[in-house]
């Protein structure tokens, strides 16, 4: 039975905890996996439902973590090192990042047989400044050379790392998009949507538009903001906006709800009626997207998001920037709308077609279910990664044949 050690830097909300708890979980008996998670910063909601449910019982490094910090990363490369010698896995992947960083050379350092990095999008803009940028590619450059294989989300998501930033060369690039279990979202939708509406005061007659992630820099809430406020001033319907998703640029939002007249609730701290409200963090995404009409997205940089796939599974039409894999996950006029990034008119008309047309909203959300349900299973994610894992192993033996 091959081993894997599988290294995710932080087990919070989103497709990296889903995508390595998953693996983690149903790649086994054919695999042995010990899955490896750092620490996540404060504003960061832990995904400790993921493994409760999956029953894993996850190894922490607390020292691994987003940001750079040479003494933490340095403890942290020991430690994983240690559990290689420990463990003597046949296979380190690493997903995200920091974790792709520390995972591979330690893996290096100590003769693993296969290395393999996922990038669930990645930091080559809209993150830092050039400088900062330039310094990520090289290192990633770098560290491709060590790998035996870099794994991609998206066929855009490959194109960029071949082609843009020049990674590796495009035949080190192998193509294995997100896996989740998209079932739930199409079980007891009318009972979980009258939950969902009557705890946020969502009434009947309401199209709710939600909006799903942290609210960071990246994900450009000032977007939504922008694109709401002119949304209201065009129609005559009844519309409220759901973020669901917290962090560091929450007080940013909310002054600028403000700013544009549109009434806002932080629920967590007020439970009242307002056409803008703010969950904070939620885990049963399932009963959220049965409560919501529409779901949006704004960011300025995606890998592939996972709020689009279970929006799409729930029958929900989706509004989103042309950014990362969205175009690899959304058919654009047909399970919804794809618009060019930071164009709020163009973004705020979108919206505008699906909020004055139910009948468009029922067409694109039945057509986005068919498209995403073969495409983004669980059970498809396993099968294509144990035939991955197994290609690579026969690759490395045939290498050592050879050399002797």
């Amino acid at each position: 039975m091959p081993r894997v050690l599988r290294i995710l830097n932080r087990l919070i909300i989103g497709g990296p905890a889903i995508n390595a708890t998953y693996l983690t979980r149903y790649m086994a008996p054919e695999f042995e996996t010990m899955l490896v998670i750092g620490g996540k910063d404060d504003h960061e909601q832990d995904a400790d439902h993921l493994t409760d449910i999956l029953d894993i019982n996850p190894v922490v490094i607390p020292e691994m973590k987003r940001s750079l910090h040479p003494v933490s990363d340095g403890q942290a490369f020991q430690k994983v090192k240690a559990l290689i010698k420990e463990f003597k896995p046949d296979i380190v992947h690493t997903h995200a990042a920091k974790s792709g960083v520390i995972g591979r050379m330690a893996a290096e350092a100590c003769d693993v047989p296969v290395i393999v990095h996922t990038f669930h999008g990645h930091v080559f803009h809209s993150y830092f400044n050039k400088w900062t940028t330039k310094t990520f590619v090289q290192i990633e450059r770098y560290l491709a050379k060590r790998s035996s294989g870099i794994i991609a989300i998206s066929q855009k998501q490959k194109e960029e790392l071949a082609n843009v930033y020049k990674i590796c060369p495009e035949e080190k690039i192998s193509i294995i998009p997100l896996g989740l279990d998209l079932d739930k979202f199409q079980r007891d939708q009318d009972i979980k949507r009258i939950s969902f509406r009557a705890k946020y005061h969502i009434h009947p007659d309401e199209i709710a538009i939600g909006i799903i992630g942290r609210i960071v820099p990246v994900k450009n809430h000032s977007m939504f903001v922008a694109a709401a406020k002119r949304l209201l001033e065009q129609s005559n319907k009844k519309v409220k906006f759901i973020i669901i998703g917290d962090g560091d640029m929450r007080a940013q939002m909310e002054t600028e709800f403000s700013a544009a007249g549109i009434s806002y609730a932080y629920f967590p701290d007020a439970d009242k009626e307002a056409t803008a409200i703010c969950t904070s963090w939620l885990t049963e995404m399932d009963v959220v997207l049965a409560g919501l009409d529409i779901v949006a997205l704004t960011s300025h940089n995606e890998g592939t998001p996972v709020s689009l796939i279970e929006a799409q599974a729930a029958g929900k039409p989706v509004v989103s920037t042309n950014v990362g894999g969205v175009g690899d996950v959304v058919i654009n006029n047909e399970c919804g709308f794809i618009t060019e990034p930071g164009n709020v008119e163009q973004f705020a008309n979108a919206l505008l077609q699906l909020v004055n047309s139910e009948q468009l909203r029922h067409d694109f959300g039945t057509a986005g279910r068919r498209f995403v349900q073969g495409k983004f299973s669980y059970q498809r994610l396993v099968k294509d990664m144990s035939e991955y894992y197994y290609s690579l192993l026969e690759k490395k033996q045939t290498k050592i044949l050879k050399h002797f």
